[in-house]
């Protein structure tokens, strides 16, 4: 599932706080992926869920001779579609780095968004020179075969403690990387719209002085007196 670039810059001006809160509300609490932090600053980033999932390394399967295979993590970056970000459950395994630098040059070439894994990465410099996007949770010198074995893709899996399933939404910042059920996206985009837009009022007037009872959550006067100034404009 592509994201209309209507919702995709939607959701790069909503926060991931934001968005957690919101999915809070409609009684989902596990949705913040544990571990994966950005590599470096990439601003923020959404795009549809293309999903990847190792195991355990077993060493019959674990072996260079792996990564030719029909089910490898190069044939699954083949079948990666523009715009959609790679995230992989790496069973938050830290001594075993699951991409290099030519992998996420080709994921880059393809177009793909960014890469979220709870896993490590190695060849940290070329990762960065590749310029794909990343979130993970370390760095490693050894190679996947390492300490996993890679089993598919596109299928549902657990990255960072959440369930994540293919074209559910992605979105990451600086603060990390959340999952939007794909059935909650539009939804979700117009509320945090209008919550950045509140909150962006309500900032306003604590820097002009405003005690927080009653603005931060609002009353009623509170928000009469918002809605009032966004009807003029304000």
């Amino acid at each position: 599932m592509a994201l209309d670039s209507a919702l995709r810059e939607a959701y790069e001006s909503i926060t991931t706080a934001t968005i957690t809160t919101i999915l809070l509300k409609k009684g989902l609490r596990n949705v913040s992926l544990r571990g994966p932090k950005p590599l470096r600053s990439w601003g923020r980033l959404a795009g549809p869920a293309f999903t990847l999932r190792f195991v355990p390394a077993r060493e019959d399967l674990a072996t260079p001779a792996s990564w030719s295979s029909p089910t490898s993590t190069r044939a699954a970056i083949e079948e990666m579609p523009g715009g959609a970000i790679a995230v992989v459950d790496a069973m938050g395994v830290q001594d075993a780095g699951i991409f290099g630098d030519i992998l996420c040059a080709r994921m880059r070439k393809r177009g793909v968004t960014a890469l979220v894994t709870d896993g490590a990465l190695r060849d940290r410099d070329g990762v960065e020179d590749s310029g794909l996007p990343v979130w993970c949770s370390g760095i490693a010198a050894p190679p996947s075969v390492a300490g996993l074995t890679f089993v598919g893709w596109q299928q549902p899996i657990a990255c960072g403690g959440v369930a994540v399933f293919p074209d559910d939404l992605i979105v990451a910042d600086r603060d990390g990387a959340v999952v939007v059920p794909k059935d909650l996206i539009e939804e979700v985009a117009a509320l945090g719209i209008e919550q950045e837009r509140q909150e962006a009022w309500i900032m306003k007037e604590v820097q002009n002085g405003a005690s927080l009872p009653g603005l931060y959550p609002m009353n009623e006067e509170t928000r009469a007196r918002y809605e009032a100034e966004m009807k003029k404009g304000g």
